[in-house]
């Protein structure tokens, strides 16, 4: 069908519409199955060129460049993300494909075992420290987790979403060593800016509740506009939060850390200072507080 209709003059556009698959699927298929030389797309020597790249396993690209490799390596030994990689490959040798390289190669090649092509220790090798990769679940039925129901984020207001107006918050907490110790994380959407809520050894709903208190406590009230958080034991309180703080809570959808992306992305950066197996309750007051702020409870830092 898409020989014919090449011969016919059609678009791939038109084509894609006549199979019912994506313009992509199309254009990839004549890109990479046509004749080197001439260009002309042949159903049966297409067939055979898809057949010939079909084997496995295949030696992967990490692995067949050792100049990739060594760069890739030595990103990850400076703690660099697999997607700060991949978009400094392309930055700094924009003209050199074969340096190019997706940030789900290299998850590929610390993963999966037995490709040899990144043979360091894991641990080593991502900030986060994670082993093996987490099967992400869909989102299953819960039961309500509080006892006052829950805001959740579909009914947060439109300003929220685009960034214009500051003023609206992700919050979650880092978790220390044997779930014992926490800190509070709060990031402004539309700045970026975070602040930290000192919570010591515990983080108990009464606990959580009072260090956002005196975190927002900090801030006018054109900056108090929303918090959103997942549906941690540790907001069972949020009703509590709201009204004290005459600023509402708005909760994610279950197994949806994405909703709070901004906060999830500093949590991770922070991992980097704050280690995962480490006792945050040694982190005092004084620690996360600076004379920006007015109080001793939180710290105002940029990150973006």
């Amino acid at each position: 069908m898409i020989a014919d209709q090449l011969r016919e003059g059609a678009s791939q556009a038109a084509i894609a519409a006549e199979l019912r698959r994506s313009p992509g699927t199309i254009s990839r298929e004549i890109r990479r199955n046509r004749h080197p030389d001439s260009g002309d797309y042949q159903p049966y020597a297409a067939q055979q060129r898809a057949d010939s790249r079909r084997p496995r396993p295949k030696l992967g690209k990490i692995a067949a460049c050792p100049q990739l490799r060594s760069l890739v390596q030595g990103m990850l030994d400076c703690k660099h993300s697999p997607e700060q990689i991949s978009r400094r490959l392309r930055r700094d040798f924009p003209e050199r494909s074969e340096r190019h390289v997706s940030h789900e190669t290299i998850y590929q090649a610390l993963y999966v075992q037995g490709r040899g092509e990144l043979r360091r220790e894991l641990s080593a090798a991502l900030r986060t420290g994670r082993v093996v990769r987490r099967p992400r679940r869909q989102p299953g039925q819960r039961q309500p987790r509080f006892t006052h129901p829950m805001v959740m984020i579909s009914e947060r207001p439109a300003e929220a979403d685009d960034r214009a107006v500051p003023g609206h918050w992700e919050g979650d907490l880092i978790i220390g060593k044997d779930n014992g110790s926490a800190i509070g994380t709060l990031v402004e959407r539309a700045t970026r800016y975070v602040l930290l809520v000192h919570l010591g050894a515990g983080r108990s709903a009464d606990r959580v509740r009072d260090g956002l208190l005196a975190a927002m406590a900090t801030l006018p009230h054109h900056l108090k506009r929303s918090l959103t958080w997942d549906q941690g034991a540790e907001m069972a309180m949020h009703h509590e939060f709201s009204i004290a703080a005459d600023m509402p809570v708005y909760f994610c959808d279950p197994h949806s850390p994405w909703q709070r992306g901004s906060n999830e992305n500093t949590n991770g950066l922070l991992r980097q200072y704050f280690p995962k197996g480490t006792d945050l309750a040694v982190h005092t007051r004084e620690h996360l507080a600076t004379s920006l702020t007015g109080t001793d409870q939180v710290v105002l830092v940029p990150t973006a």
